[in-house]
């Protein structure tokens, strides 16, 4: 069964005349197929059959490919393995091909060769074959939100579409207008009579996430490197801010500090936006953590004295304290505690802040214990 789309109204087949009696015929000239479907080549042949002077036909084959070496089969190209039949009968050289790709976009030619000397003919210019992708696209003239189904080539005239939301079937309409944008609904279309071989389906950016690179500690004066990600069809177009900022930073994927300074403190956040829709990620934020000291002050041996760990991040942080030089955890509490401090105790002090998207390294904070006596 014949699944490819009609060629346009009013195209003639053409017959292809060499020497006296010989002749390649195309059904059509020009043939525009849908993206997946399955194709038939038309075709027939004729030539000189004097059995007197024993002329037979020794090969028959399709090409697109002229090499130094003569036209290569079909057959026998990787890019068509499985998906090409020759459905020689008698005279007919009718070619099939199947799950279309657009790469398969092409002038096709039929050859034949016989047991003569110099016996071999080729039907030329050939069949060009057009394969469409069926696209979905939004009319932005349009006082509504009006999606249309496009191709490549004009496969049916008038057209008429079927429409799919969500994989279900909601329109017969040659274009459709809808409310998107939020609502992560997808849509597609399909050729009506041609429903097996639908459009990718579009839909508005889902909720875009936000990484940082590297994720390990950042020190002032390396490179930093934030990135935007959102699946969307059509792909997103992405816009970096600051805080509450309304001057973008970046129109790329990712915002880049080649030497990060604590100026570039603060929250970030990206916009995905396509055709259909707009959505925001949540913040990230680029602070490094701060040490607080409870009592402030002269501290004497054997008070009570606690160090805080504060950090605005998002997701919320763990915490790590150390001991300059030490490489043992004093703890992973967001406090550092004495109950009765000592000179022992007297030193430099730091706490490192973590989450899934980085750690952040506090200043140091120094601890000088006064002898009671």
């Amino acid at each position: 069964t014949k699944s490819y789309l009609s060629p346009p109204a009013g195209l003639q087949s053409l017959s292809v005349l060499g020497q006296t009696g010989w002749s390649v015929t195309y059904t059509s000239t020009h043939i525009c197929a849908l993206k997946g479907s399955t194709v038939d080549i038309g075709c027939s042949y004729s030539y000189l059959n004097n059995r007197n002077r024993g002329i037979m036909v020794q090969e028959r084959f399709w090409f697109i490919r002229n090499e130094y070496y003569g036209p290569v089969d079909l057959r026998t190209d990787p890019d068509y393995t499985g998906r090409v039949e020759h459905q020689f009968h008698e005279k007919d050289c009718t070619l099939r091909i199947t799950d279309l790709r657009e790469s398969d976009s092409a002038q096709y030619k039929f050859r034949f060769i016989t047991n003569q000397r110099d016996g071999s003919y080729t039907g030329s210019p050939g069949v060009t074959l057009t394969v469409t992708d069926l696209q979905v696209k939004r009319r932005k003239s349009s006082a509504h939100t009006e999606l249309q189904c496009h191709s490549s080539c004009d496969v049916i005239d008038p057209p008429s579409y079927v429409w799919y939301k969500n994989g279900q079937k909601i329109e017969e309409e040659t274009s459709l207008r809808v409310s998107v944008g939020g609502d992560d609904s997808s849509y597609s279309c399909a050729v009506k009579g041609h429903e097996g071989y639908r459009s990718a389906a579009v839909y508005d950016p889902k909720l875009p996430s936000v990484s940082v690179s590297p994720s390990a500690e950042i020190v002032e004066g390396s490179s930093v490197t934030l990135t935007c990600s959102s699946d969307a069809n059509p792909a997103a177009s992405y816009t970096w801010y600051k805080e509450d900022g309304q001057t973008p930073l970046s129109k790329e994927w990712w915002l880049s500090f080649s030497s990060i300074q604590p100026s570039d403190s603060g929250q970030y956040y990206c916009t995905a936006e396509n055709d259909l829709g707009k959505r925001t990620s949540e913040s990230i934020f680029i602070d490094p953590p701060s040490v607080s000291v409870r009592p402030s002050g002269e501290i004497k041996e054997g008070t009570s004295v606690t160090l805080t760990c504060s950090s605005e991040a998002n997701p919320a942080a763990t915490y790590v304290w150390y001991k300059i030089n030490g490489r043992t955890p004093l703890s992973k509490e967001r406090q550092l505690f004495f109950s009765s401090i000592q000179p022992s105790d007297s030193g430099q002090y730091y706490c490192i802040a973590a989450n899934t998207v980085g750690s952040r390294t506090s200043e140091y904070v120094s601890i000088n214990v006064k002898c009671e006596w």
